[in-house]
C-alpha cells in the first residue's frame, strides 16, 4: 500500500471468511459505487474444519476479487489464540493510518451469552479494531505518517441478544455476495461437512431483510447515535 492511497473504508475480520460473511455485501455495493474498500484478516484460519493455510489464503484472493477489494494485510497472530496486544494494535493502527478510512467494519467486541456464543477470535477482533483506531489517532503515538481519525466503527457477527441498529440492504447484490462466499470452497462448499453454511448464511441475510423490510440485509450495531439530516430518507415503503 502507497501512502497516498486512501480507502473509504476497512473491514476486518478474525479468519479468512468472517469479512465476507459479515460484510460482503454491503464491500460489493460500495465498490460498484465507486468506493475504495480494503480488508484485513488477522489470523490464517488455521484451526478451520476444511482446508489449510495455503488453500485458506488462495480462498481470500478469489473472494478478494469477486467483492472488489483490496487485500491491506493478512496475519498470522494465531486462529483460536487470537488476543488484543499492543503489538496488534500497532499493526492495524499502522495500516489505519496509511489507508485512512471513514469507517471501520469490525466483529462486535463483546461476548454474547447463550448456545450460540460468540467466537473469542471475534472478541478480540473488534477489542484490536476499536484500540487501533484509537491508537491511529494519536499524535504522539509511535507509529509511521500522519494521525488518522476514523469517523465510525460499526460492529457485524452480533451476538445472542444484540439487535443491530441498522441493516444495510444487500438485495441487488445477493447473487454476487453467494458467489464471494462460495470462493471459500474448503468452509461452505465442503462435502465433507454436514451443515448447508451457505443455506444458513442465506437465512441470516432473509433475517436482516425482515427486520429491515427488505429481501437481503447485512445487520451492524453502532455505538454512537447515527446522525440522521432528513428523517424522511428513513421511511421505508412497503414496496421496496
Amino acid at each position: 500500500m502507497q501512502s497516498n492511497d486512501r480507502y473509504d473504508l476497512i473491514s476486518i475480520g478474525a479468519h479468512p471468511d468472517d469479512v465476507e460473511v459479515g460484510t460482503g455485501g454491503v464491500l460489493i455495493d460500495l465498490a460498484k459505487r465507486g468506493c475504495r474498500c480494503g480488508i484485513v484478516i488477522l489470523t490464517q484460519g488455521e484451526m478451520g474444519t476444511g482446508g489449510n493455510t495455503e488453500i485458506r489464503a488462495r480462498e481470500v484472493r478469489d473472494a478478494a476479487a469477486i467483492l472488489g477489494v483490496d487485500i491491506l494485510a493478512t496475519f498470522d497472530w494465531g486462529d483460536t489464540r487470537l488476543e488484543d496486544r499492543y503489538e496488534h494494535r500497532r499493526e492495524v493502527a499502522r495500516i489505519i493510518r496509511e489507508a485512512r478510512p471513514k469507517i471501520v467494519l469490525a466483529p462486535y467486541p463483546q461476548v454474547g451469552h447463550g448456545r450460540r456464543q460468540s467466537h473469542p477470535d471475534h472478541v478480540a477482533a473488534g477489542v484490536i479494531a476499536i484500540n487501533a483506531a484509537n491508537l491511529a489517532s494519536l499524535k504522539k503515538a509511535d507509529l509511521p505518517g500522519e494521525p488518522h481519525l476514523v469517523d465510525r466503527i460499526f460492529h457485524y457477527f452480533l451476538p445472542p441478544g444484540v439487535f443491530p441498529n441498522f441493516v444495510v440492504d444487500i438485495t441487488p447484490h445477493f447473487d454476487r455476495w453467494i458467489e464471494a462466499l462460495s470462493a471459500h470452497k474448503s468452509q461452505f462448499l465442503n462435502p465433507e461437512k454436514s451443515r448447508d453454511y451457505i443455506d444458513s448464511l442465506t437465512l441470516m441475510a432473509r433475517s436482516f431483510g425482515m427486520q429491515a423490510r427488505c429481501q437481503y440485509g447485512q445487520g451492524f450495531y453502532a455505538v454512537e447515535p447515527i446522525v440522521v439530516g432528513d428523517i424522511m430518507t428513513l421511511a421505508v415503503s412497503d414496496e421496496h
